[in-house]
């Protein structure tokens, strides 16, 4: 008996690797990449230390065998190990400005989420829209593009996501059109949820992608845009062209994030929803839907009554909300004296506007009950007013992991930088100096699209900006020529779960498959790589007039 429960050799190895793969890289990966480590020792060479642990936080990023965030914190131990940076100048940049900037913008998104405000701006602007199929694929991605220049693409996603699943339940019970795939489409075994059609696919599709491409918007829409500012500002302090609120949005969002976005939703609308092909299927089923446009009307509309009148809650998180964008925009935008220029103190980071908002939404209750107590005698109530948000709320939703992830990245370009390990891997590619700039762009591109679809963009975005900071002083181009683009290029990414948050979500929320997801990407990178390189050799320069010039060298080499 015991017998027949042994297995093979070939099987228990095969087993073993199957549940303990990621023990083995996190031993055998370091001991493989041991020579350059050994090198930099017997070289007396900083940039090959340097390198080695760049070289394992990659691959650890990479194939996420330890944590993210704790991939995140090695530079803590290993830089001032390997003789690169002092502990205490290696920490301070797990602090920075741009790290409590991005922090802020979530505390704020997540002042909005508190207060439901989000809800109420998706369904209101979808009901105005219209409740068609395609006038419903397009509510919903303008209003997830929107949301997410504001709140993270993920918490953008996040919101959304049940308000499809509410729309294509009641679309299933009207037979409106075809919610699910049938068994000859796509064969299910028994117990496993039904596959959604290519119809339904194009409203999670649009509102992922949408929620991605507006997070390309504004500098604080992603995690990405603000480890690029902290990266680029790090190595080039003394540039005069920085990577500021107004600028940032001039840069990206007329192009990369506004047309972007419709030409996603028109590619969706032709591949998922038959436009432009009256007799196919899936056309056919658009149109039966349209003509049960009024059930759809009648579920959104139940959906937004239920949210009651507007709050008192609501009004002064909308209110906050618009004074950290002007705070923010009218800071130092370029045309005019701005706030900070007229109080001609210390210099004022997007730290101090995003945490006063922060600040000021703890401060203000979510309702004036007690007024009418003020002017009456005892007995008063005893229950204290609640404020706009909650920290118990904001410290159970905040992904906290996400700060050391930023700052293991700008702690590792620090790294790169002293060490002369990202100047080694510039130098490295001066191969490319003869080709003309405009190829010089589309290669970084497609590098970084390329890279961003296997792990997590933020990751992908520390390892690849501090090398095209390096790439750029040695083909004697403008940093931002190269960094900027690649920045927004690391965040679209269409093809798999693992390459973006909203990517896992719709999988995870709708039941889709992978294959479905990786398919439907290929035309939004397409688009994603023309716009962002025509950007890129063309309005950038309007933006950044300065940058057609190499800036002068004793500020590249600070």
């Amino acid at each position: 008996m015991a017998d027949e429960n042994k297995i093979s050799a070939s099987q228990s190895v095969k087993s073993c690797c199957k549940f303990h793969w990621r023990g083995k890289v996190t031993v055998i990966v370091p001991l493989i990449t041991l020579p350059i480590l050994v090198l930099g020792y017997t070289k007396n060479a900083p940039a090959f230390r340097c390198l080695y642990l760049v070289v394992n936080m990659a691959i650890f990023w990479v194939t996420e065998c330890i944590p993210l965030y704790l991939t995140a914190i090695l530079p803590v131990v290993f830089l001032p190990l390997f003789g690169i940076l002092d502990s205490n100048a290696v920490c301070q940049l797990f602090f920075t400005d741009t790290l409590i900037m991005f922090l802020g913008g979530l505390f704020v998104a997540l002042g909005v989420e508190y207060s439901n405000l989000h809800q109420r701006i998706a369904l209101g602007t979808i009901l105005v829209v219209g409740c068609s199929p395609r006038r419903l694929h397009f509510g919903l991605s303008m209003v997830s593009c929107f949301i997410s220049f504001w709140i993270s693409n993920s918490a953008a996603t996040a919101m959304m996501c049940p308000i499809v699943k509410a729309i294509l339940i009641e679309m299933d019970v009207q037979n409106a059109f075809q919610v699910y795939m049938t068994q000859e489409e796509e064969r299910m075994e028994e117990g496993d949820p039904p596959h959604l059609s290519k119809v339904s696919m194009a409203f999670y599709f649009g509102v992922a992608y949408s929620s991605t491409i507006g997070g390309t918007g504004t500098l604080i829409g992603t995690g990405t845009n603000l480890t690029f500012k902290g990266l680029y500002e790090t190595r080039f302090p003394n540039l005069k062209e920085k990577v500021d609120f107004p600028k940032f949005i001039m840069y990206s969002m007329p192009f990369v994030s506004v047309l972007n976005v419709l030409l996603v939703f028109l590619t969706l609308q032709i591949t998922h929803m038959g436009l432009w092909r009256p007799k196919s299927d899936v056309a056919r089923q658009v149109k039966r839907g349209s003509i049960n446009k009024a059930t759809t009307k009648l579920v959104l509309q139940e959906r937004y009554s239920a949210l009651g009148r507007w709050t008192c809650h609501e009004i002064q998180v909308g209110v906050v909300f618009v004074f950290m964008i002007l705070l923010l925009f009218f800071q130092r935008p370029g045309f005019m004296k701005g706030w900070a220029d007229v109080l001609n103190t210390k210099q004022i980071g997007g730290a101090s506007p995003m945490l006063l908002t922060v600040i000021v939404m703890f401060a203000l209750p979510t309702q004036y009950t007690f007024f009418r107590y003020c002017c009456k005698g005892p007995p008063f109530p005893g229950r204290s007013m609640d404020a706009c948000l909650s920290w118990i709320f904001l410290h159970h939703n905040t992904p906290w992991g996400l700060c050391f992830l930023l700052g293991g990245g700008f702690a590792l370009a620090e790294g790169s930088k002293v060490s002369g390990m990202a100047k080694m891997l510039g130098d490295s590619l001066s191969f490319i100096i003869v080709m003309p700039s405009s190829v010089i762009i589309a290669f970084i591109i497609v590098v970084s699209l390329f890279c961003t679809c296997f792990s997590a963009n933020v990751a992908i975005c520390n390892i690849l900006i501090p090398i095209f900071s390096e790439m750029a002083v040695t083909v004697k181009i403008h940093p931002l020529v190269l960094t900027f683009p690649a920045a927004l290029a690391v965040s679209m990414s269409y093809h798999l779960p693992v390459s973006t948050p909203p990517n896992a979500i719709i999988c995870g929320y709708g039941y889709i498959k992978t294959k479905y997801l990786a398919v439907a990407g290929i035309l939004p990178t397409i688009w994603a790589f023309l716009i962002v390189y025509l950007n890129s050799i063309s309005w950038a320069h309007v933006v950044y007039p300065t940058i057609k010039h190499l800036p002068a060298k004793q500020y590249l080499e600070k």
